[in-house]
């Protein structure tokens, strides 16, 4: 299983959006935008998961872009934690972005996958374990270009973060269950 494409297992891309999700996009990633939603998407997320029996999140329905479910392990609970969020395709791999919506503080999910990167990831019906790793420097610019093709919002959050903080860029591959592991 520690070969199989996450994209693929999961059937995990992203629509080019109708007009009006397109248009959403860009007000996302604006500088009100991006702070109304750092504030209420995830409340949003979490009531439209639940009455879609976790088929869309708010995000999704708004403005086209795929949403996946990330769990990961808190690092000072040790609790397992929830986060929506917008990957990008990368080669066999997912990659996230710890953007945060262009805000002034690093995402908890970010933090979480630095101090431990084990994690699962959820699409649709299908969840997989994954294992995430930093992009290096090179991958990071590669990842944010290849993300800002279909979502204008990152190359926005990038410009206003510019210096302030370190964006966390992370390449999820697929691993093996604990059960495959010991075959």
């Amino acid at each position: 299983m520690s070969d199989v494409s996450l994209t693929t297992a999961l059937g995990y891309a992203h629509s080019p959006g109708n007009l009006v999700q397109r248009g959403l996009r860009r007000l996302a990633g604006s500088r009100h935008g991006a702070a109304a939603l750092s504030r209420t998407l995830r409340h949003a997320d979490g009531l439209v998961s639940r009455r879609t029996e976790g088929r869309h999140s708010a995000a999704s329905l708004a403005t086209g872009l795929s949403v996946l479910t990330l769990t990961t392990t808190g690092r000072r609970s040790g609790a397992r934690r929830t986060s929506h969020l917008i990957a990008t395709p990368f080669g066999d791999d997912l990659a996230l972005l710890g953007t945060n919506f262009g805000q002034s503080t690093t995402p908890a999910w970010a933090l979480n996958l630095e101090a431990h990167p084990e994690c699962t990831v959820a699409y649709g019906d299908r969840e997989l374990p994954a294992l995430a790793r930093a992009a290096t420097p090179v991958e990071a610019d590669e990842v944010f270009d290849l993300a800002s093709r279909f979502y204008v919002g990152y190359a926005h959050y990038r410009k206003r973060i510019g210096d302030s903080r370190r964006i966390r860029v992370f390449v999820l591959s697929s691993r093996p269950h604990s059960s495959d592991a010991a075959q």
